[in-house]
Order: structure tokens, then sequence, then C-alpha cells
């Protein structure tokens, strides 16, 4: 568990940015402030920074009254990609190698992230992807890894970016992988109900983590997604929160793909900010 005062600042400076659009009287952006500086000051150190925000958002849903404030958003995100899924489709077909043509694009849709930056260069990140190197590569292993799984478990970050996972999903073709979204809105992650509205559901079976934290963290996970999560062969984990909240879990099994999106896991796993990485444990335990 990496707990650094950077990520402090980074949650902060996140809902400071939220409270400012917020429709609510300046009495209750104080109320918020003082009681998200309690949740810091007794959890810090306590439980790693994703599980630290699940607290915090759970505190702004109900000084703003919206269970889930980024619906709107999320719908968009999924429109949006969904419109550009012809052509996406059509770039992995003519591509050399449509695997790791698809990977990339998967990679790509993790840059929708509104906790960290309102506006996102969607189309320029995509062609920005598909035209460099990953920073950290182990895609080799990973396309290996799959051919001879029994079991593959996918870990969903955002919504938007749910619609890049189809397309790789797609390309992967495993008759037995099961995706997994958070259990109730937080941020603007991957729920049940982008799921089902972006047609996975129907293309594989989707389970839900049972918990709402904007990461994967184990011991609070459900059952069900505990259980697949100890059977799979190959687990791929999408998006820098998921790694936030795995990064305890020394696990060959575990592919991290992801857009490097601050300091503090650029430096923990050796590379640069804005970088695209393919990174399994395994591997760099043995380097």
């Amino acid at each position: 568990m990496i707990s650094d005062y950077r990520c402090i600042y980074c949650l902060v400076t996140a809902f400071g940015r939220s409270l400012e659009k917020a429709g609510i009287p300046v009495c209750d952006k104080e109320g918020f402030t003082k009681e998200m500086i309690g949740v810091l000051n007794e959890k810090w150190n306590t439980v790693n920074a994703p599980d630290c925000a699940r607290d915090i958002h759970g505190l702004y849903r109900k000084y703003i009254k919206n269970e889930d404030p980024f619906r709107e958003v999320k719908r968009k995100s999924n429109d949006t990609v969904m419109q550009m899924s012809g052509e996406l489709e059509q770039k992995i077909r003519n591509s050399e190698d449509p695997f790791t043509t698809a990977l990339k694009l998967a990679i790509a849709g993790n840059i929708i992230d509104f906790a960290v930056n309102d506006n996102c260069d969607l189309e320029g990140t995509i062609e920005k992807v598909l035209n460099s190197d990953f920073a950290v590569d182990h895609s080799a292993k990973l396309r290996e890894e799959l051919k001879k799984a029994g079991k593959v478990f996918y870990i969903g970050d955002n919504a938007g970016e749910i619609v890049f996972d189809k397309l790789f999903i797609r390309e992967i073709a495993h008759h037995d992988l099961t995706y997994s979204v958070r259990g109730a809105p937080v941020i603007n992650d991957a729920t049940m109900e982008d799921a089902e509205y972006t047609g996975l559901t129907s293309m594989v079976k989707v389970i839900s983590s049972e918990y709402d934290a904007p990461s994967t963290i184990l011991e609070k996970s459900g059952e069900e997604f505990r259980t697949h999560f100890e059977k799979a062969d190959v687990i791929i984990s999408k998006g820098q929160g998921n790694l936030e909240g795995l990064i305890g879990e020394s696990d060959p099994r575990i592919f991290f793909l992801l857009m490097v999106k601050c300091e503090v896991m650029a430096e923990f796993m050796n590379t640069e900010t804005g970088s695209y990485v393919v990174w399994n444990p395994g591997l760099v335990r043995r380097q």
C-alpha cells in the first residue's frame, strides 16, 4: 500500500474542483471541507488512498444530495465511444497485429478519468497510443498467458473506457472471461448500468465488485468477486485506481493496463507520467 503526501493533495484538488461546480450553499461547502479533513486525519495511513477516497465521495454525495453525480457524464462518455466503435473496429481489423492494436485502444480509453481531468483529448490520445511504444511492455507475456488460460478475470475501470474494453475482449475471444464493474456509483467508474447500456452484458458475464471504492480492495469486495479473482488464470486490471488498490499483490497472474497519471505511480513503476504500460508484477520481480 502506498501512502504518499502527494495523494492527499490530489484528493483535495479533485474535490475542490467538484465542490466549486456543486450548486450548494457556501456553508455546506465549508461543512463538507471540514468533514473531509476529518476523514483524512482519521484514516490516512490506515487505509489506502482509494479506500479513503471512497469515504470522501460518500460524504460528497451526501452534501450534494445526489447518489450518482456523474451519471450524465458517464452516459455521454459511453455514447461518445460507442459512436466511434465502427471506426475503432476498422483500425483493429486493418492493423498488422490486431491484438496489440486492440490492447493499445483499451489503454487509450483509460484517459477518460474525471477524478484526474474534467477534459480529455480522446482522439488525440488514441492516435498517440497507436503510434507509441509501451513504456513498460509485458504484452507478449499477456498474449502467451491468455492463450493457455482456463479462466480470465477482467477488472474494469471507467465508463466510456468500458467500450474500449469491449473491443479488446472481442479480440481476446476467450471462452471463459468474466468482467467486473464497481458495486455502486463512484466518480465516473463503470457500474452494472454502464455494462448493460454498452451491451457488454450480452457479450460476457459481468459481475459487481459489491464495493464502491474507485479501485479494487480485495478484502472488502464481494464473495463472488473474490472467488473469480482467486480462480482466474489471468487477471487483467484496467486503470491506475485498480493498481493502487492491488499494489500489494505481487501476483504473477495480474496484468495492469493503464496510462500513468501521477508522479507517485510513475516513480513506483519506474516510468514517466503520461506513459502507457502493460505491467506484470511477476516479470518485474524476476528482473
